[in-house]
């Protein structure tokens, strides 16, 4: 999947210097996540509330013709959520699963600012803990290795600055639980992500192609 991922990058560069009216985009990018988990399959158990973090990065943008660019990315997500304890007593667990994010975006932008975004993510799992009580435990074994999700967004970028702001919504498809018998036996279900972000994104450099 990686090998593909940066194939589909190299292949969209090589395309968008060769045919692109437009400006190749290179910057920043950071701001709030908002993730939970979805458990399908009849499961009943613990019942999940979201996580509020926030994910940081990197963004290149691409064109490919007038109104259309491919934009890779690379980004540090801090993901997660929360569960009741099950003791009876109202107590949470918080359940922090962090990814480097690697998505590559089919990006629509109209002449006002205002743009349209949706394609592939490839989350590599970079740790996963625990917090109960102000104690930590590591969890990593409990989650697989990689995530797949598919992303939709939307945004606006400001005319004659170097600002825009993005708001999206990261739809996992792929299942993270690893072990069956962690968080009463849910790895044997289908537990997927799901993760709103609204982030700043800051051009630092841009190179115009024609």
């Amino acid at each position: 999947m990686k090998k593909l991922v940066f194939v589909f990058i190299a292949a969209g560069f090589s395309f968008s210097t060769a045919n692109a009216q437009g400006s190749i985009q290179f910057g920043v990018k950071g701001g709030l996540n908002l993730s939970n988990v979805s458990v399908s399959n009849g499961y009943h158990g613990y019942s999940y509330s979201s996580l509020a973090d926030f994910n940081a990065g990197l963004f290149l943008k691409l064109p490919v013709a007038r109104f259309f660019s491919i934009q890779p990315e690379v980004y540090y997500s801090a993901q997660g959520f929360r569960f009741d304890d099950g003791t009876g007593t109202g107590g949470t667990v918080s359940e922090h699963v962090n990814y480097l994010q690697i998505p590559v975006l089919a990006k629509f932008t109209s002449r006002s600012g205002f743009f349209a975004e949706t394609g592939p993510q490839l989350g590599i799992k970079l740790n996963a803990k625990d917090k109960e009580n102000g104690v930590s435990d590591d969890v990593s074994g409990a989650y697989n290795s990689a995530d797949f999700s598919w992303v939709f967004g939307v945004g606006y970028k400001v005319p004659a600055a170097p600002v825009a702001l993005d708001l999206r919504y990261n739809a996992g498809i792929t299942n993270i639980a690893n072990d069956p018998n962690y968080g009463s036996g849910y790895g044997q279900y289908g537990v997927r992500n799901g993760v709103f972000q609204l982030d700043l994104m800051f051009i630092l450099f841009q190179q115009r192609v024609r």
